[in-house]
């Protein structure tokens, strides 16, 4: 294969250069590819269709950003594959009704040179030579890409707080909140017993806040090994943990203790039924089994001169899945 000597290269520089310039002037060049009828609602169609599709792009950010939207999931899904359905539909109509095609044989020459290079791209060029409105199409699909590209890393938020969130962690409990049960009646320390799970709230608060409800369970203090960090939460036995598992959010809401101390060396444990995450009430809620990848955050309690419990402070960690803290060092 003969290689293109400098002489050559300038040659083709030259002839496009030259051609670059005569392409200023409209109408001096004849076309490769026959110009083609205009079609101006073909164009309307391509336009309004990438504009729908950033809309529904757009109402993907919406559906996601909003958590208490209804069947959040199902609209997630409607509208990305709708949004996705109405890009495709206008490239489809541009590349079936805006762009020029035309087919045309010929033998594969030996040797390669800038006229036929310089003819292909005549041909490149002049394959769009329908769109009158070729500024405002270009500008749809400019809009239609950004906010599908927005809406495709949009759910990269769940990986963690991308901006200051620190008012949405904060929790009900203080120094002197009482636990209360679902009818908001206090828990009194007499009424834990052993072997038993009980639920809790923090007194005023709304129930459906994820920081609010507990588990308490009664362990004989001859069992408890919680960490030091963790030293002195009990009362008089009594641990209380957050609700929420920290692998998917799911509810406590199975315990299991050995029926027969003696004989089953298994300690009591706290199980989530979503996915059999387990935690150890008596050392501090530390992971035993499954995905958690963290401990359920504790809450120190002790008991009133009356008898009631009440909250010694905050959690030692934040409430939720193992992501929802990680730009926190604590709760607040």
């Amino acid at each position: 294969m003969k290689r293109a000597s400098p002489k050559d290269w300038l040659l083709a520089g030259t002839v496009l250069l030259l051609r670059r310039r005569r392409r200023l002037a409209p109408g001096e060049r004849e076309r490769v590819v026959p110009e083609g009828d205009p079609s101006p609602r073909a164009e309307l169609l391509a336009v309004a269709l990438l504009g729908l599709g950033a809309l529904l792009a757009a109402g993907f950010i919406a559906v996601y950003a909003i958590d208490r939207i209804p069947d959040q999931t199902q609209f997630l899904g409607l509208t990305l594959g709708l949004s996705l359905l109405s890009i495709a539909a206008a490239l489809i109509v541009t590349a079936k009704r805006l762009i020029v095609t035309e087919e045309i044989e010929d033998d594969y020459p030996l040797e390669e040179h800038p006229h036929e290079q310089e003819a292909v791209a005549a041909v490149v060029e002049d394959s769009g030579g329908r769109l009158t409105r070729a500024r405002l199409f270009k500008l749809s699909l400019l809009g239609a890409g950004a906010a599908l590209g927005a809406a495709l890393l949009t759910p990269v938020a769940s990986l963690g707080p991308v901006l200051d969130l620190s008012r949405w962690y904060d929790t009900p409990w203080r120094r002197g909140r009482r636990l209360v049960d679902e009818r908001g009646r206090p828990w009194r320390a007499a009424e834990i017993e052993e072997k038993s799970f009980y639920t809790a709230f923090a007194e005023g608060s709304d129930k459906e806040e994820l920081s609010s409800p507990l588990v308490l369970v009664r362990l004989p203090k001859g069992d408890l090994r919680l960490p030091h960090p963790n030293a002195g939460f009990d009362a008089d036995g009594i641990v209380a943990y957050s609700k929420i598992c920290t692998h998917a959010g799911c509810a406590i809401s199975l315990y299991r203790a050995p029926l027969f101390p003696p004989n089953d060396p298994q300690p009591p444990e706290l199980v989530c039924p979503c996915h059999y995450s387990t935690f150890d009430p008596g050392r501090g809620g530390t992971v035993t089994f499954g995905p958690a990848g963290r401990k359920l955050p504790m809450l120190p309690i002790y008991v009133d001169a009356s008898g009631e419990l009440r909250a010694r402070g905050n959690f030692d960690q934040p409430v939720g899945p193992s992501w929802w803290g990680v730009r926190m060092k604590k709760p607040t």
